[in-house]
């Protein structure tokens, strides 16, 4: 089959070359893939490094790397669980993603109605999925005040429009004006460039940003409130001023999305189907030009998600 292979000499460090089709366990579907969704966990593992599920730059070459991946069911698990071939579904895995054929557990997956486009579907699973635990671990959001940070990208853009559908009320931060454009139209109730104006006692803070802005989002929080450290696009170290942590209950949570998406992607899938959840790509396009559009990944130059179609 063709894939997308590591190359360290090739640009963004990826070419389309043949390796060899996986092979199913029991519990694992063979999917023809139709679209992927790329993320920058998968593209750069110094910042981005959840446990065992490293970036380009960490892996061998002719590693088939990519999370996200929606597809059409070739063959069906062979334990009988899982849905039939000639489904429609959506993906999620460590790797193997950008491929033209995907193996993938039952439970890393949701089938995709015939009125959903494959594409839109293939941005669910790391950004959506995140958005939507990582919000569920602030609790009861209803007429709260909920800080996103980041709120332009993929997780961003996705906990907005969860946070309002919550009933929160939504501060979407951005790096920009023009990077804030179309956030309200998502359901934030303010849009913010950096926490210029944000007031405190804030439920909840999204972040996908870290370094400073994380030190002063923290001290924004309400008693009892915490912040769910998702990213560190900045690239930048958070330092806390003396007893900037001493006093009353707040705290800062790692977060990591986990696995088991089954549940949550239908979810999600149900909610797109129904017209109550925009996956907001932001660049779609052939996976031939992988190069161009992770380039244009790292230069946030995309707003939303980045979706390319395997031919």
């Amino acid at each position: 089959m063709l894939a997308l292979v590591v190359d360290h000499d090739a640009p963004a460090g990826l070419r389309l070359g043949e390796t060899a089709d996986p092979v199913p366990a029991s519990d694992e579907v063979l999917v023809e893939v139709r679209a992927i969704s790329l993320n920058h966990g998968e593209l750069r593992g110094a910042i981005f490094n959840y446990g065992e599920l490293r970036g380009v730059a960490d892996q061998p070459a002719g590693y088939v790397p990519g999370w996200d991946a929606a597809g059409v069911v070739r063959t069906p698990a062979a334990d009988g669980s899982g849905p039939p071939s000639g489904s429609r579904v959506v993906t999620f895995g460590p790797s193997g993603a950008w491929a033209q054929l995907r193996a993938v557990p039952v439970a890393e997956l949701a089938v995709v109605p015939e009125e959903v486009d494959l594409g839109a579907a293939s941005a669910l699973p790391v950004a959506g999925v995140t958005a939507l635990r990582a919000l569920r671990r602030l609790g009861f959001v209803t007429g709260q005040r909920v800080l996103v940070t980041g709120a332009s990208g993929g997780v961003g853009r996705f906990a907005v429009q969860l946070g309002a559908a919550a009933g929160a009320h939504v501060i979407a931060s951005v790096g920009s004006a023009a990077r804030g454009e179309g956030l309200a139209e998502l359901g934030a109730a303010e849009v913010v460039v950096g926490l210029e104006g944000v007031e405190p006692g804030l439920h909840g803070v999204l972040d996908n940003v870290g370094g400073p802005q994380l030190a002063r989002a923290f001290a924004l929080l309400a008693v009892g409130g915490s912040v769910q450290s998702i990213g560190a696009t900045s690239g930048e170290p958070t330092v806390f001023e003396p007893y900037a942590t001493v006093g009353e209950l707040r705290s800062v949570q790692s977060f990591m999305m986990g696995g088991e998406l089954a549940g949550d992607l239908a979810v999600l899938v149900g909610m797109l189907a129904e017209g109550r959840l925009d996956p907001q790509i932001g660049r779609r396009g052939d996976w031939k030009d992988v190069a161009s559009a992770v380039e244009a990944l790292f230069a946030r130059r995309i707003a939303g998600k980045a979706v390319l179609e395997v031919s």
